[in-house]
């Protein structure tokens, strides 16, 4: 099919479409829409975020809807709100010049009087969240007894968010003869058992199986230990000037832990969690829609249904739990016909997982550099060049030429460069001074000027299993980098260790008010001397103990 006229699209709908630069139908268009204008028959459609799979369910229904009517004639389920809104727009958006078409969104967070009143005027298509959906019936507002087609939208999500038992109830609550149609990312055993009880012989359509990446998208990934996480994030931040983009984090806690520390440090950042009221939600939306963040830390769940055209990188703070979240994730970017990053942060020994993940959706993740000190300087200096060259002339400044002619005229050309290009960088060359070069493999050596401080805390083997553990703490809760940490001496309820001068005064500030295992964390300089300080591993042996593993409180 190469044009929307030959799916069997109405002719008015086609032009609406063609008016909006829609001319070409993505692959899941293609193929869903012919079957649901003219089958009579449940349908399947697996397909990835960002495909088209609104528009490919959103398109026949209009068609297919009375008008003349007033009752509901299609629902539609999805599971968050943003998700609702979204489809409720382009079906909109597709709708504008039909006549008497009514549409309206249901969903929990905002006024339901408000959602009531509509819902009793009449409305042939409700966009719905389950859970307010299923308040509605029961207050009488929303009958399902006329309902001639439901569609269930990102129903993999929809399960995963543990709607289970309200999808069971609003399908039973809806005319046996109806059509359902059926859209997912990927296909696991609770979605097919929902097909098998409440679906009839369906179509099963795919776009090259139940899973496939986005060819705009360039799948990438660097090796990295937890501590070192952040660092190399704000690398490739530092690195991309024009970035927009999602980082994803595992849970709440460390994506509100990290967007505070990328806003503390200067970044435009802000965090998009379940610990958020609909308005907060709302406002973070707002201001990453409308590019006032340039990144935007999300959760997977809280991340459902986003939809900004024009995100250049999607981050992987860590590989997803469940790795058929990842679809999802980097499906927010190359869209549109734009080209994507999606880059995740892997711990060295994760790698295997990316390769097993190669296969099932069939993409080649490539090892990324991991940019240098002077590889960002020098972006920034030729970033900040090329802004002046594009900038637009202000006439208006040509009254202040004289005295800025006379304030430079000492200087050459060359120097005036120079001089800007300083000013430019000035930030990142204090940053980046010195700074390691962080990919895997390259031997980091520490200038000898660098004056080293012996630190002590209160945390020890009962606390953390190895240095490593330690490490990944104090970098975590301290805000600052592994590379700033030396030498670790990890004993049974303490530990020493090596700390730069220069991020000691941070340590001890990030360390305040820190508890770990229901005690007071305590830091600061090791007084002691070196001829007082003894090995705890050795003395344990000399008293002839055994070594007893004890259940550790890992809440911190």
């Amino acid at each position: 099919m190469e044009n929307f006229m030959e799916l069997g699209l109405s002719k008015s709908l086609v032009n609406t479409l063609t008016g909006l630069g829609f001319i070409t139908p993505t692959p899941i268009q293609a193929q869903a829409i012919p079957k649901l204008l003219e089958d009579e028959h449940d349908l399947v459609g697996l397909a990835q975020t960002g495909t088209g799979k609104t528009a490919a369910f959103a398109l026949p229904l209009i068609d297919l809807i009375d008008t003349n009517l007033k009752h509901t004639q299609a629902l539609i389920l999805a599971p968050t709100r943003e998700l609702c809104l979204q489809i409720t727009g382009e079906i909109k958006q597709f709708g504008q010049h039909i006549k008497k078409l009514k549409i309206e969104p249901v969903y929990g967070g905002a006024d339901i009087k408000t959602q009531i009143k509509a819902c009793r005027k009449g409305v042939q298509i409700i966009v719905a969240t389950p859970g307010r959906l299923i308040d509605m019936i029961k207050r009488k507002v929303v009958s399902l007894e006329e309902v001639e087609y439901v569609v269930l939208d990102e129903a993999d999500e929809m399960l995963n968010m543990g709607f289970k038992e309200e999808i069971d109830k609003i399908l039973e609550s809806t005319p046996e003869e109806k059509l359902t149609w059926l859209f997912s990312a990927t296909m696991p055993p609770q979605v097919r058992k929902i097909s098998t009880n409440y679906m009839t012989n369906p179509v099963e359509l795919s776009v090259r199986g139940s899973q496939i990446s986005n060819v705009d998208i360039d799948h990438q990934y660097v090796r990295v230990y937890p501590s070192g996480r952040y660092d190399v994030l704000k690398r490739f931040l530092d690195f991309n000037p024009e970035i927009f983009g999602l980082i994803f984090c595992r849970t709440k806690r460390e994506c509100k832990a990290l967007a505070d520390q990328l806003t503390q440090e200067g970044y435009n950042a802000d965090a998009l969690h379940g610990d958020l009221n609909q308005n907060q939600r709302d406002r973070v939306m707002a201001k990453f829609r409308s590019r006032q963040l340039d990144v935007l830390v999300a959760t997977d769940v809280a991340a459902r249904g986003i939809d900004v055209q024009e995100i250049t990188h999607v981050f992987h703070f860590n590989i997803p739990d469940d790795l058929a979240f990842y679809t999802h994730r980097s499906g927010r970017t190359g869209r549109a016909g734009r080209k994507g990053i999606s880059l995740v942060l892997a711990h060295p020994n994760d790698v295997s997982i990316l390769r097993r993940l190669e296969k099932r959706i069939k993409v080649d993740f490539t090892e990324a550099k991991i940019p240098t000190g002077e590889q960002i300087c020098k972006q920034k200096i030729l970033d900040y060049i090329r802004g002046i060259r594009n900038a637009q002339v202000n006439e208006e400044l040509d009254e202040y030429l004289p005295e800025i002619l006379e304030e430079l005229e000492e200087f050459s050309k060359l120097e005036i460069v120079q001089r800007l290009a300083a000013l430019s960088i000035e930030k990142f060359i204090k940053k980046y001074k010195n700074a390691p070069d962080l990919n895997p493999g390259v031997k980091r050596k520490r200038s000898s000027s660098v004056k080293m401080v012996r630190l002590f805390v209160n945390v020890g083997m009962m606390d953390v299993d190895n240095k490593g553990q330690l490490l990944n703490f104090i970098c975590k809760y301290g805000s600052i980098s592994g590379h700033s940490i030396g030498k670790i001496d990890l004993r049974k309820t303490h530990s020493y260790f090596d700390a730069e001068a220069n991020v000691v005064d941070k340590l001890k500030q990030n360390f305040k008010n820190l508890s770990i295992a229901g005690r007071e964390v305590r830091l600061n300089r090791d007084e002691q001397k070196p001829s007082e300080k003894s090995s705890y591993k050795g003395n344990f042996k000399k008293r002839g103990h055994k070594k007893k593993k004890k259940k550790r409180n890992r809440e911190w």
